[in-house]
């Protein structure tokens, strides 16, 4: 019985481990116009173009040099097209 309560108990620690460990799919999508917006995954949309960057480019980027405006977070898929949300 405590063979049995041990294999488990590191059975679920290593799941445990394994989920925390796993990277978490986030990025900030930046169209031409220089919209740029948090979003959870990789979308497309015909004749529209996003680049993408990990989650934490925001912060080392200098958003008072006019060429990006930062976007709030907006849920569903889409994007943004001259700072108006544009649902797919």
């Amino acid at each position: 019985m405590k063979l049995k309560t041990l294999v488990l108990g590191t059975v679920a620690a290593a799941g445990a481990l394994l989920a925390l460990a796993a990277p978490a799919s986030a990025y900030i999508a930046c169209n031409r116009e220089g919209d740029c917006w948090h979003t959870e995954g990789r979308w497309s949309a015909p004749g529209v173009r996003y680049d993408y960057h990990p989650d934490d480019w925001y912060f080392h980027r200098r958003w008072d040099d006019g060429r990006y405006h930062w976007r709030d977070y907006h849920a569903g898929r889409g994007y943004y097209r001259n700072g108006l949300w544009i649902t797919l």
